[in-house]
């Protein structure tokens, strides 16, 4: 079956609704789990709203704890998608998020080193997702997240949040000026998705991205009534 052939949509609202656990934290690089499934990781300033799209994408309102105080996701945490939590179809990475915290700052260059470090040697890893908030589009912070993801040479893509809360007339401009922005970023995939994690906008979206990437990993991994 050819990739045109496939219904990527309806494939990625599939693999979404199938189970999804938390199985493993990391707050160093020798306690990651062993590489096998495909992982993709979300990465985002603190309070992007990473907590909030992982629930929303599931369909879990608990899967990933959401808070309204910075820097509350502390360790890499990892999620397992599919039937088999020991055998997933699919990783998920929430990273910490970067920028404002209320932390030491011995505990964020701890945790910058240790996505940096995921970041650069992890064979499974298949892209990540950069959230920027959608109301205030790409800070100079998140710029800096770009190019560590350049220099890692690790596929990346962005993910606006919050659309709710942008007005109508301005979304068509925050996503051009997104992709103006990663025009000047190698790595960068060039299509921007605008999510909304509360009134679930651009999830389906997003969803068939991740299953197009992970059928272009794997061509076995769905089964024929999943993509039938």
């Amino acid at each position: 079956m050819t990739d045109t052939a496939l219904d990527f949509a309806e494939i990625g609202r599939k693999l979404f609704a199938q189970n999804c656990e938390f199985v493993w934290a990391a707050d160093k690089i020798s306690d990651l789990p062993s590489m096998g499934p495909v992982e993709i990781a979300f990465a985002g300033r603190s309070n992007v709203g990473k907590s909030s799209l992982l629930n929303a994408l599931t369909g879990r309102k608990t899967l990933a704890r959401t808070s309204h105080t910075p820097g509350r996701t502390q360790q890499l945490n990892f999620f397992a998608l599919g039937p088999d939590p020991q055998a997933p179809l699919l990783r998920l990475v929430d990273m910490p998020g970067y920028g404002y915290a209320a932390v030491s700052k011995e505990k964020i260059s701890n945790w910058t080193k240790l996505m940096q470090d995921f970041l650069r040697g992890r064979a499974s890893l298949a892209r990540v997702f950069v959230l920027i908030d959608g109301r205030h589009g790409v800070k100079d912070i998140d710029r800096d997240m770009l190019k560590r993801l350049d220099q890692a040479a690790l596929s990346y893509q962005v993910v606006l949040t919050k659309l709710d809360e942008v007005k109508n007339g301005r979304v068509e401009k925050t996503i051009a000026d997104a992709q103006a922005v990663l025009r000047e970023h190698p790595a960068a995939h060039p299509d921007v998705i605008f999510v909304s994690s509360h009134k679930s906008d651009g999830l389906a979206e997003l969803r068939a991205a991740i299953a197009l990437l992970l059928f272009e990993r794997d061509r076995n991994v769905f089964q024929p009534a999943e993509i039938g």
